[in-house]
Order: structure tokens, then C-alpha cells, then sequence
């Protein structure tokens, strides 16, 4: 098999996942029909980059034996006995065809391509699948590449799908963490340069997090380069780790070396078989991602200027939701849900999730909080529970801040019909991983802005900025640009900075506040084209990108391709659903473009910024000639945000169009007191509609609410 290095978003642009090697072709020469990634949250893809991955569990579970079986076949009594062990013989096997048929039907046209299927056995044809966790146990010291796969639990998601299938994958997973943690220790053994034997360490305890022999290789490795409080910070985590997951404590030989690491003794010679001490502290190679906390109080560390300065963004972990008269086939929900959460979740770029599977044992004993705070450094926690109501479910969440006291900060309780639990789970993780996404976004700037001093890295900065962005008042407005400035300036590598800075230039260009109109377009082309370049698979920075390339540029294929590649890797992102609707309002496809407004209105109905896509539910009205449904939504919108000049346009034309000359009068003082130069001729050089009879009619409502033309 042949390999070529490329980004895992060549291959997919639907998942946000790390590097990894690109196939090229199979074993015998056979065209691959999917990709398979088993490590993780499990995904399907083909080689359109459209995801066959089946909606039902069992589905999944049996796609995801036969890759780990490949190319060895598998007896249906086996399989029938692996998933429905508790059922008769005749109807496990009659489930099982049941699951075959889903399978075909989701794999599509690759189905018969990738299944062999007869009387008596299943298999995976040989060479028709990549498979992620094959790349894994293929690795070896000359070409460990393969490891940066394994950034997770094998099949994190399909736990208790049935004991004995979950006695085999337990199996399994011992068996590719053995593969791994075999391969990570010959890497790290010998290195003599602190850098190298930092990634190689945080690599192996990627695999083993207890693994003692890579945390001492770890304190070694910051002792070596003066970072003396990082290296006792490292020593802390391990102790942690191993009290929490191993009820035990760290070996002698680890505290022989934290006492020679606080006392200084390290010879200058040591290494993590010789790593040499420099007397300079020297910060993290850019772009390191380690594994340590962040701390919440001061290290024994100089203060020194970094490489790469500090990025936040909260960590988050999600329970198993606790179950009210449940049975049967329904047992299995509140766990089924919490996954679902947690992998809608971590589409999202800028937090940081622990796995609902790591934090089970929490929900099976006290759910004490501050347990899981304490032992896996997690700021907010989201828990929550799951009954029936007769042939409904009800499913209530809260989100409690850990560090404020365990304090409840949101919660939401949704009813939905019982028929289909996938359905359910679906619609419930996209909604709440929308909706928690936007309350994080606020809920951080508020403990930011209630910091006194300072900001201290840029994601402090860009925090700070975005509840002025909201208010659009113009003397906060113009200080949120020079806070986000001031967060590029800190890190010219943080692809969010750079966003939001194009997204405040559009804003700023919309209200006309800017004193250079052109420039300001040209520098939020800049500042979009960079935050993609930092982070090709942030869905929010790809829906930013898109809005600049279509209401400032005029682009609108080009702005639908990156709306596209954003919903792609996150369909939970209300921003790019929003902003997406907005790009095709502006090409005329009224339908579609109120689609996609009243599906961000759903995922996110309390969003602080829906003021700017509401505003185009009002135009999408306005432009189909119903006016009164235009007023009334601009109405709202008015009132909700007075300060944003765009919601008053399609109202006033609505209003003219209606024909109430008072009400035009008031909104046009309230326009021009936010926008005094807004004129029928500046809104024609201005607006992004394509279609000139929309163009037309947006005009003559206006002119009939009495704009002036100049």
C-alpha cells in the first residue's frame, strides 16, 4: 500500500480531525470505497466526502466489527450472538438482516462495493476500506506517523451496545493501546533533546495517561530546560492521574526525582536517559499542544515573554444523563445522549472536551463535581437527566460552572416524541452543543471583563471584544476593534482573533462608521483569508470568510463554497447556518436562504448577535412581497438591538410598501440618528442583492418611507 502525507481535511472536508496519511491505493491495486475512522467518534466517508455513517448504533457497531475483522470473514450466528446475545437464535438473526439492509442502505452505492455478503458470512472486501486503526498497528519506529491517530478511546461512542460486544471491544481497544504503547516507548527511549522527548512523552501518555515512566521523562525534559516549575507542575498531574484512575501513587524513583528537580540537584548531564540541564528557561516549540493543565495558580517559572503566547477556551465535560422510567431498549439512553453531546460539542474549535465515556464512573457512583473538577481539571459540566412522559421524552440539561461553586449558569428542557430515540438524540445534541456554544461565548466574556487589570494573552483580549461587538454602540464598537487588534498583535498566529476582526470590519463597513470604506473591505479580505490559512477546518472561521466574501465582495459562489466547507465540518455552528442563509438572500434564492435562517433560529434561538441574521428573515420577507411579515419581524428586531442600523432598511421598505407614512417617519429619525448619510443612492452602491428586482423593490419601499435619494 502506498501512502502520500496530506491533511485529513483533504480527504474529508466534513470532520475537524488532526493530520494523518493519505491513501492512495489498497493492497491489491482495488479503488478504496470509504474511509473508516474507529478511534474516537466513529465516521464513515466516501470518496465524495459525504459521510455514510449509519444513524443507529448496532448499525455502526456492525460496520465497525467487520473493519476490525478485515479480511477476515465473520459468521452471522457470531455476529447475531455479538449484538443481540440476550435474544432467541431466529430473532437475533432476523435482527441482524434488518442491520445489513441499513448498512447497504447508508453505504449507498458504495455498499456493494464494500460488503460481501452471503448465506453464512459478512466481511469487508479486502482493500475496499481505509481504516484509521490498521495505520496504527501497520506503524512502526521508522514510520510512527500513524500514531498521531490515536487521539482518543477506540469507538468511544458505541458503549453498551451489548456485553458481549462490549467484552470484544474491550478487547480490541487493550489490544491497539498495547500496539501503541509499545511503539510511543521505543520512540522515547534515548532521546537526548528536550524537545523531541517532550512531544515523544506527551505522545505516549496520549495512549496511557498513567504511564509513569513518560511523566518522569516529561519532568526531565522541563527540568532540562530550566522550566524547574513546569516540570513540578507535570509531577502534580501524575500524582493526580494515578490516585484518581489507579487508586495508587507515584513510584519511589518519581519522587527521588521531584526532590532533585526542587532541590536543583539534576546533574548537569541528565537527559531523559541524558537530557542536558541549560541554565536559560526556554518556552514550548509554536504550536505545541501539551497534555498538562492549565495551571490556576503561579508555577515556579520566571516571568519571560513566550514563543506562543496563552490560548484559552473552556474545558467542558458532559455526564451520562441520569434515567426516570426507563427500560428495555431505552436503558441505554442517557449514556447514548451524552456521547451524541459530546461529539457535537467538540466540533467546536475553541473548547476543549473530555469524553462522556471518561466521566461515567462519576455518573454511576456520587456525580460529585468536585471530584471531577479536581480530577480532570474541567471548568463547566453539563448534566442533566432523561424520563418519559408517557409517549414523550423529556429531557432536562443545566450547565454548572465548577469554578464558581458549582453554580448553575443555563439550563433547557425540551419534550419531543419518543418514536425514533436516534432522531432524538440527534436533534437534541445539535441543539444543545448551538445553544451551549453561544452561552460559553458569553458566559467567558463575563469572567473575563469582570477581571480586573490587564489581559494577560489574546484570547483574553478577543473575549473582552465580543459583548461590545453586541451592543453596537459606537464608542464601545470602535473599542472592541482595538481590542482585537491588540489580540492579533499578541498572537499574529490565532486564527479566532483574526475572524473576529474581519467579522467587526463587516460590521463596521454595514453601519457606515468607517472613515475608509475601501480600505476597511480590503483589510477584512486580509483578515479572513488569514484566520483560514491559521485553521482551514474552524467552521466559524470559514462562515466569517464566507460573509466578507459576499456582502463585501460580491462573491457569492465563492462565499456558498466556504459556507458549505464550514457547515461540513460543524452543522451545529448557528453562525454559519445564519450567515449562509444571508449569502443566499444576496443571490436571490429566497427559499433556500430562509431555510437556513430558520434552522440557525432553532439551534440558537437566544444567540446575543441574532439581531444581524434576523434581520434577514425581515429581507427574506420583504423581497417575497410579504410586508406585513417583514414589519413584524423588523420590528423586533429594532427593538431588540436599536443600535444596529441594517434592521431598520427592510422595515422602513416594508413599512412604505404598506403605506404607513407616521411609522416610516419614526423609524427613518431612528435610522439616520445611527447612519445620518444613509441615502436611496448610497443603499444601491451598497447592497450585495443580485437579482435587480429585488434591488428594485427594496428601493421603492424605501422611497415610498421617504429615504432621501441623496
Amino acid at each position: 500500500m502506498t501512502y502520500a502525507v496530506g491533511s485529513y481535511h483533504d480527504m474529508n472536508a466534513g470532520t475537524s480531525r488532526r493530520p494523518l496519511a493519505q491513501l492512495s491505493t489498497s493492497p491489491a491495486g482495488d479503488a478504496v470505497s470509504i474511509r473508516l475512522r474507529l478511534i474516537g467518534q466513529m465516521e464513515a466517508w466516501s470518496l465524495t466526502s459525504e459521510s455514510v455513517l449509519p444513524i443507529g448504533r448496532k448499525t455502526r457497531a456492525l460496520l465497525a466489527i467487520l473493519a476490525l475483522s478485515a479480511p477476515r470473514p465473520m459468521l452471522r450466528g457470531r455476529l447475531a450472538e455479538m449484538l443481540w446475545s440476550r435474544r432467541p437464535e431466529e430473532q437475533a438473526r432476523a435482527s441482524l438482516r434488518q442491520e445489513i439492509h441499513r448498512l447497504l442502505h447508508s453505504l449507498g452505492s458504495a455498499g456493494q462495493s464494500v460488503l460481501l455478503v452471503n448465506r453464512d458470512h459478512l466481511a469487508l472486501r479486502a482493500g475496499a476500506a481505509w481504516v484509521d486503526v490498521d495505520e496504527v498497528l501497520r506503524a512502526t519506529p521508522g514510520k510512527p506517523a500513524a500514531l498521531a491517530l490515536l487521539d482518543g478511546e477506540l469507538l468511544e461512542d458505541l458503549n453498551d451496545i451489548d456485553s458481549v460486544f462490549d467484552s470484544w471491544l474491550a478487547g480490541e481497544r487493550d489490544r491497539l493501546r498495547n500496539k501503541a504503547r509499545g511503539l510511543a516507548e521505543i520512540m522515547l527511549r534515548d532521546l537526548t533533546e528536550p524537545d523531541a522527548a517532550i512531544a515523544a512523552a506527551q505522545q505516549l501518555l496520549t495512549i496511557d495517561r498513567t504511564h509513569e515512566g513518560a511523566w518522569r521523562a516529561l519532568m526531565r525534559a522541563h527540568a532540562a530546560r530550566g522550566e524547574r516549575g513546569m516540570a513540578i507542575q507535570a509531577f502534580e498531574r501524575c500524582r493526580t492521574l494515578l490516585s484518581d484512575q489507579l487508586q495508587s501513587h507515584p513510584s519511589d524513583e518519581t519522587l527521588r526525582l521531584l526532590a532533585e528537580i526542587r532541590a536543583s540537584n539534576i546533574p548537569r548531564a541528565a537527559t531523559t536517559s541524558g537530557l542536558p540541564i541549560r541554565s536559560e528557561a526556554r518556552p514550548a516549540p509554536r504550536g505545541e499542544r501539551s497534555l498538562e493543565p492549565r495551571a490556576e495558580v503561579a508555577v515556579e517559572r520566571k516571568a519571560e515573554p513566550q514563543a506562543h503566547p496563552q490560548r484559552g477556551g473552556p474545558r467542558i465535560g458532559v455526564l451520562p444523563l441520569q434515567l426516570a422510567g426507563m427500560a428495555g431498549a431505552e436503558a441505554h439512553l442517557g449514556t447514548g445522549l451524552a456521547e451524541e453531546i459530546t461529539g457535537a460539542l467538540a466540533r467546536f474549535r475553541w473548547m476543549f472536551l473530555v469524553s462522556s465515556s471518561t466521566l461515567a464512573r462519576f455518573a454511576a457512583q456520587t456525580r460529585d463535581e468536585t471530584a471531577i473538577r479536581r480530577a480532570f481539571d474541567i471548568h463547566y459540566l453539563l448534566d442533566g437527566s432523561v424520563q418519559r412522559v408517557h409517549d414523550r421524552l423529556r429531557v432536562s440539561l443545566r450547565l454548572l460552572d465548577l469554578r464558581a461553586g458549582n453554580q448553575v449558569v443555563w439550563s433547557w428542557r425540551v419534550d419531543r416524541e419518543s418514536a425514533d430515540p436516534f432522531a432524538l438524540q440527534d436533534e437534541v445534541a445539535a441543539e444543545t452543543a448551538a445553544r451551549v456554544d453561544a452561552e460559553l461565548l458569553m458566559l467567558e466574556a463575563q469572567r473575563v471583563t469582570a477581571r480586573p487589570g490587564p489581559d494577560s494573552s489574546a484570547y483574553d483580549s478577543m473575549l473582552r471584544a465580543l459583548p461590545m461587538i453586541g451592543r453596537m454602540e459606537q464608542a464601545s464598537f470602535m473599542r472592541a476593534g482595538e481590542l482585537l487588534r491588540q489580540a492579533v498583535a499578541m498572537d499574529p498566529e490565532y486564527a479566532a482573533a483574526h475572524g473576529w476582526l474581519a467579522h467587526w470590519c463587516v460590521l463596521l463597513v454595514r453601519q457606515d462608521w468607517a472613515d475608509e470604506t475601501a480600505e476597511m473591505i480590503a483589510e477584512a479580505g486580509r483578515l479572513a483569508d488569514q484566520a483560514v490559512a491559521l485553521d482551514p477546518q474552524d467552521a466559524r472561521m470559514l462562515a466569517i470568510a464566507g460573509h466578507v466574501r459576499a456582502f463585501l465582495n460580491r462573491r457569492t459562489l465563492d462565499a456558498m463554497a466556504l459556507h458549505q466547507r464550514s457547515l461540513a465540518l460543524n452543522p451545529n455552528l448557528a453562525m454559519a447556518w445564519g450567515l449562509s442563509g444571508i449569502t443566499y438572500l444576496f443571490a436571490g434564492d429566497l427559499d433556500e436562504a430562509e431555510r437556513r435562517l430558520l434552522r440557525y433560529k432553532t439551534l440558537s434561538p437566544q444567540d446575543p448577535h441574532s439581531f444581524y441574521i434576523d434581520t434577514g428573515l425581515a429581507l427574506a420577507a420583504l423581497l417575497k412581497g410579504e410586508h406585513m411579515r417583514a414589519a413584524g419581524i423588523g420590528r423586533e428586531v429594532s427593538e431588540t438591538n436599536p443600535n444596529f442600523s441594517g434592521s431598520y432598511k427592510p422595515l422602513l421598505s416594508a413599512v412604505g410598501h404598506l403605506g404607513r407614512s407616521a411609522e416610516a417617519a419614526i423609524l427613518r429619525e431612528r435610522l439616520l440618528a445611527v447612519e445620518p448619510r444613509f441615502s436611496i443612492r448610497r443603499f444601491m452602491a451598497g447592497s450585495a442583492l443580485e437579482q435587480p428586482e429585488h434591488l428594485a423593490h427594496y428601493a421603492a419601499g424605501l422611497r415610498l418611507a421617504g429615504v432621501p435619494e441623496e
